[in-house]
């Protein structure tokens, strides 16, 4: 019987390390793939990616598993889609989720592409979600078993020709499970730290990188309340997130939480915490997993940022890939550039970019 080709997209952590020894044992015929991203010059040892140290760690672990190991550059697809999508997204008054653009257009194209040229039947990664095969034959996404670790989120950008390549060994799996796993494979990424943030922002504060790359969008401007009264400055939208209260510079009796970013006039609108919170958002460029819209609004929970809890709304398809969203009660963190993902129980419906 042939093996199954498969390769697994390494990063020297351990949830990667871990999904090709997995696949390993399962009888599939295993390559381990790293990317090469672009980071700021003399920031290279910095960018959690794919540093020398996290280069290392793959490739010893490829070593112990005994399966070939291939590092390939996507520095300038990575800067000119990824990155750029992330100060374009600012420069809009958003806060944009770059690892939405980089599933979609880095793991899931980019390298995808080349595990495909390789003769790969699949390519796995070591997302904590779960794959299955519905009853219509579509692939579906499930929510991990480790609900604090599930990565569903950040995958609704998928689409069926790539879903039906993806494979994800992890999800099925507790985190503190995947260590032991690690650990009796011998790997030496079995107590490695997670990592949280940004890869290209090496550790660093957004607001730092944006001053490096984009200083001319930190443009000085008012800060208005919603009636338009004129009660400060701000030092430019991008450095301030919707439901901020601390460092606005504002003189108030009452405690003032930005509301929303206003970029075509430069302004910045706070408020106080009752004036908080949406009923209803648009998302726009929605992703439907199964390739096609339901055509009546339906009933599900909504996701309206990495870490937020879901929440019950009612979710109505509107023409030209966009949705809109209103939810039972005022949601308080839904931010234009994040992305609004829907669920129904486990199962990840899809989900869209929140419009301004």
């Amino acid at each position: 019987m042939v093996k199954k080709k498969v390769v697994v997209a390494m990063s020297g952590g351990v949830d990667s390390s871990v999904a090709a020894a997995l696949l390993k044992q399962q009888g599939y015929d295993v390559t381990g793939m790293m990317l090469r991203l672009w980071s700021e010059p003399g920031k290279e040892d910095s960018n959690r990616c794919c540093t020398p140290d996290s280069m290392a760690q793959a490739r010893r672990v490829a070593g112990i598993l005994d399966i070939p190991f291939y590092v390939i550059d996507a520095k300038d697809v990575f800067r000119e889609t990824v990155v750029q999508y992330f100060l374009d997204g600012y420069e809009r008054g958003e806060t944009p989720n770059p690892c939405l653009m980089c599933n979609r257009q880095i793991r899931w194209t980019f390298l995808l592409n080349h595990a495909l040229a390789l003769g790969a039947e699949f390519m796995a990664t070591g997302h904590y979600v779960r794959r299955k095969t519905g009853d219509d034959g579509q692939i579906e996404l499930l929510r991990a078993v480790d609900h604090s670790k599930d990565q569903s989120y950040v995958l609704h950008v998928l689409k069926q020709e790539q879903l039906a390549h993806a494979l994800f060994p992890v999800g099925e799996y507790p985190k503190p499970e995947i260590r032991r796993i690690a650990a009796d494979f011998g790997l030496p990424t079995a107590s490695r730290a997670d990592s949280q943030d940004l890869c290209f922002l090496a550790g660093e504060d957004y607001r730092n990188f944006l001053q490096r790359n984009a200083a001319e969008m930190l443009k000085p401007g008012k800060i208005e309340t919603a009636e338009g009264k004129v009660i400060g400055e701000h030092n430019g939208l991008a450095n301030y997130t919707i439901g901020q209260r601390k460092g606005l510079g504002v003189a108030s009796p009452v405690p003032l939480y930005v509301m929303t970013k206003r970029a075509a006039s430069n302004t910045l609108i706070v408020g106080e915490a009752h004036e908080l919170g949406s009923t209803e958002l648009t998302v726009r460029d929605v992703n439907w997993l199964n390739g096609e819209a339901p055509s009546e609004p339906f009933r599900a929970d909504v996701k309206t940022r990495y870490t937020a809890k879901e929440v019950p709304a009612l979710v109505s398809p509107l023409n030209g890939d966009q949705a809109s969203v209103k939810f039972d009660a005022p949601v308080r963190d839904a931010t234009a550039g994040q992305a609004a993902v829907f669920y129904q129980g486990e199962l990840m419906l899809g989900g869209g970019i929140i419009v301004q």
